[in-house]
């Protein structure tokens, strides 16, 4: 079980962020945004209590669908995921706001090749305009709201999209790459995806550094 995390924790990262661009879904929209408790700003950016739990949940799951029923609140512990989620979450809005000073954006065509693409809103492989609107109003969100976060999420996808590509992994690094090929390519791609997501995490950090940014870690305990 250790060395199954130890492999599940390099692409936890990553992991991470797939889970922010699935979990919209998960009670978006029925916060009250006068009583929720700001446990993070980053500038003009907010992440209240609500999103930090809602995520957490999320992850939860998603690691317990991952070791099939045999993730504990040790394995929890030991991988500090409400540190991890925080953290996280403080990361994806440092991006947005890099994002938004490099003029990046997302076009409405991005924003609707998502939508059209996405299996929530489709039946039978085919995208229907009225489960879009049907599933909104179940998760009672507004085409508009739902929209618009989903642009950000996008948008800060793009910006670490953009420092992951200028990173590579050097030829080195590839002396000993196990001699089966298909081992081989998933060490090399294991090798970039931690490269990558430390690049990140440095141009995070370097960000965090001129910006004002305040945690509540009363909420880890």
């Amino acid at each position: 079980m250790l060395q199954s995390m130890r492999k599940h924790a390099k692409y936890f990262y990553f992991l991470f962020f797939l889970v922010i661009l699935s979990f919209i879904f998960w009670g978006v929209g029925t916060v009250d945004q006068q009583t929720s408790v700001t446990v993070a700003e980053i500038g003009k950016e907010k992440i209240d209590a609500e999103e930090f739990w809602r995520t957490y949940e999320r992850m939860r799951g998603t690691l317990r669908e991952l070791y099939k029923g045999q993730f504990t609140e040790e394995m929890e512990k030991n991988m500090k995921l409400k540190e991890t989620v925080l953290n996280n979450l403080v990361e994806e809005r440092v991006l947005l706001v890099a994002a938004h000073d490099l003029g990046l954006t997302v076009t409405d065509k991005e924003l609707q090749e998502v939508i059209t693409s996405d299996p929530n809103f489709m039946r039978d492989g085919i995208f229907r305009k009225d489960v879009y609107f049907r599933t909104l109003e179940l998760n009672r969100l507004t085409p508009e709201a739902f929209e618009n976060m989903l642009r950000r999420q996008l948008l800060a996808a793009k910006m670490r999209q953009l420092i992951a590509s200028s990173v590579e992994v050097n030829p080195t690094e590839l002396k000993n790459l196990p001699p089966d090929p298909a081992q081989a390519d998933a060490a090399r791609q294991s090798m970039l995806m931690e490269k990558q997501s430390a690049a990140v995490r440095s141009y995070v950090d370097g960000l965090k550094q001129r910006m004002n940014v305040k945690v509540n870690t009363d909420i880890l305990s």
